[in-house]
C-alpha cells in the first residue's frame, strides 16, 4: 500500500464516504439475510457477497485515509462465473416489500422459498442501486487511482448482481420473459 499520488478532492471524499455507507448497509443486509434464508445454497451465497463486501468496505476506507490499493481484491473478479454478460435482462424491483413476481404469487415456489426470493430480490435491487452509485462515483472522480479502484469493486457489484438474478432463476424464482 502507497499513498496516493494526488490529493483527494472534497467531492471524491464525499463521494467515497457515501460508498462507505452503501457498503456498510451491504454487510448488513447480507449477514441478516444469510441467517433468514432457508436454502444452505442461498446462504452460503450471501455470506461469500458479505465477506466481498467487507473487502470493498476496507477498501474505500483505505482510499479515503490517503492510501492507495495496489490490488483491490483481485482475484475475485473471477468469483461468479457463467451467465452472458451482466445487465442483459430487466427486471422493474424498487425496493424492500416490493410486490412479489408473477412466479412466486402463483405459487410456483414454496413458502420457504417465496421469503428467499423475497430476500434475493432484495439485494438484487440494493445491488442495482449500489452499482448506479459507483457509476456516478467513478464518473465524478479526478483521481485515476480512485477511479481504477471503483471501477474494479462495481464490477465486483455487477457480479453479485448476476450471481443473485442467475439463483432466482434457476430456481424458478424469477422468470425473465
Amino acid at each position: 500500500m502507497v499513498h496516493l499520488k494526488n490529493k483527494l478532492t472534497q467531492k471524491e471524499q464525499s463521494l467515497l464516504r457515501d460508498q462507505l455507507n452503501h457498503e456498510k448497509l451491504c454487510i448488513q443486509k447480507y449477514n441478516n439475510y444469510a441467517q433468514q434464508a432457508e436454502d444452505p445454497q442461498l446462504k452460503q451465497l450471501f455470506s461469500q457477497y458479505s465477506s466481498q463486501e467487507q473487502e470493498h468496505y476496507d477498501t474505500i476506507n483505505q482510499l479515503l485515509q490517503g492510501s492507495q490499493i495496489l490490488s483491490a481484491g483481485q482475484g475475485q473478479a473471477q468469483m461468479m462465473q457463467g451467465g452472458q454478460g451482466v445487465g442483459q435482462y430487466s427486471m422493474e424491483v424498487g425496493a424492500m416489500g416490493q410486490q412479489a413476481p408473477q412466479s412466486v404469487k402463483q405459487g410456483r415456489t414454496g413458502l420457504r422459498n417465496q421469503d428467499d426470493a423475497m430476500l434475493c430480490m432484495d439485494m438484487l435491487a440494493t445491488e442495482k442501486f449500489i452499482s448506479s452509485a459507483y457509476d456516478t462515483a467513478v464518473f465524478e472522480s479526478a483521481n485515476p487511482e480512485v477511479r481504477q479502484s471503483l471501477q474494479h469493486i462495481q464490477k465486483e457489484e455487477q457480479q453479485h448482481g448476476e450471481g443473485l438474478f442467475n439463483y432466482l432463476s434457476e430456481h424458478g424464482m424469477y422468470d425473465a420473459q
